[in-house]
């Protein structure tokens, strides 16, 4: 893949997903002098409400794709799941990043989990599964128990279920209605981390501090950094898998790698996000440029902007839950409160378990950062 080329301010840069992540790329993008088209979703998406112009279309529509590129000088995404063949119909008509060869392997378990093995890079251990029998047979080679999921979709915990020796596995691959999935090892482990990175034209990359991530319900809660639980050289481990990473799949753009530690202090990567992630949001206020920052800088063929902090910082996630009973009052309380940073999203639509904005959260440690963003947290819904 060509490296991007230098786009000037006032260039035209192409989203597929109207999303938060798009709307807070687009809020970066737009700051800098850039105008963003979105195509995906309707005008008052999240993407949609800050951008120039939206594109509420069906990503396999053609020709709304062909009118979409016209004026645009780069197209990226902010999900990963757009299909392939938007992406190769792009890219014949204009540069589209970060790389297509991510994009495919990120969107299919099994593909991302064996790229990531012949490139050295340790994972749990897998298991493909194409029958009932192959399931029961997986689970004894696992010790008795396993975490099942779906090769494609599936995020925040929904496209899988933990097997034991006791389940019926026969009822349970019914209930997953696949050709094919994939079961994993259960990691035993201390915690969960995640680096977002970024890979420039100049073939540079650039990493933000690692992230500590806490989840409730299988969606992500709480990120903090830096974490003193993540020695320096564990960090440095994680910057050399995201690396490796990049270099491999020839980005040019954001990825995140989400890792596990496990008990003997061993690093294993659980997934791979091509584009920003929700634990990297604490970078807006705690970090020279952003992830979206960096995010449209390496589209447009610009240098990295400075990845050090400012300041310890915590992201605190805001549910639809969290939102249902925000009064004015509360919302003022909350606003009110030195270096809380609130970010909502503009989803109209408030509903239990789904993303509406986060808060994030400087302080003298990341620890009290994520402390106050709770107490802000919990004057909103308690």
């Amino acid at each position: 893949m060509s490296q991007p080329q230098v786009l000037v301010p006032g260039s035209v840069l192409g989203m597929l997903g109207g999303g938060q992540l798009g709307r807070m790329f687009a809020l970066a993008a737009r700051r800098s002098g850039y105008h963003v088209a979105q195509f995906g979703d309707p005008a008052n998406s999240p993407c949609g409400q800050v951008s120039d112009v939206s594109y509420p279309h069906h990503f396999l529509d053609f020709d709304q794709l062909a009118r979409f590129v016209l004026f645009r000088s780069v197209v990226t995404w902010e999900q990963e799941n757009i299909p392939t063949a938007t992406v190769e119909f792009l890219r014949e008509r204009v540069p589209v990043y970060p790389s297509l060869e991510l994009l495919r392997a990120s969107q299919h378990r099994l593909l991302e989990k064996t790229a990531l093995r012949t490139l050295g890079i340790p994972t749990a251990d897998f298991l493909k599964i194409t029958s009932a029998a192959e399931l029961q047979a997986g689970i004894k080679d696992f010790d008795g128990a396993g975490i099942l999921k779906t090769v494609t979709l599936g995020y925040d915990g929904k496209g899988q279920a933990k097997v034991t020796t006791t389940d019926d596995t026969a009822a349970i691959w019914q209930r997953f209605a696949v050709q094919e999935a994939i079961l994993e090892r259960i990691v035993e482990f201390d915690f969960e981390l995640s680096i977002v990175c970024a890979r420039f034209a100049d073939g540079s990359c650039h990493f933000f501090e690692p992230s500590l991530n806490d989840h409730v319900n299988h969606i992500l809660d709480v990120s903090t950094a830096p974490s003193d639980r993540i020695s320096s050289q564990q960090a440095h481990e994680a910057r050399q898998i995201a690396r490796t990473i990049l270099e491999h799949f020839d980005v040019y753009g954001v990825l995140c790698v989400e890792l596990f530690m496990d008990r003997k202090g061993n690093l294993l990567v659980n997934e791979i996000a091509p584009r920003p992630h929700n634990s990297g949001h604490l970078t807006i206020e705690a970090c020279g440029s952003s992830q979206f920052e960096q995010q449209f800088r390496a589209v447009a063929g610009l240098p990295s902007g400075s990845v050090s902090m400012r300041a310890p910082a915590a992201m605190i996630n805001l549910l639809g839950d969290h939102l249902a009973a925000a009064t004015p009052e509360r919302w003022a309380t909350v606003f009110a409160m030195p270096d809380v940073h609130v970010h909502l999203y503009g989803k109209a639509d408030i509903r239990t378990g789904r993303k509406m904005g986060h808060l994030t959260v400087l302080a003298e440690t990341s620890a009290e950062a994520a402390r106050r963003g709770l107490a802000a947290r919990d004057l909103l819904w308690h």
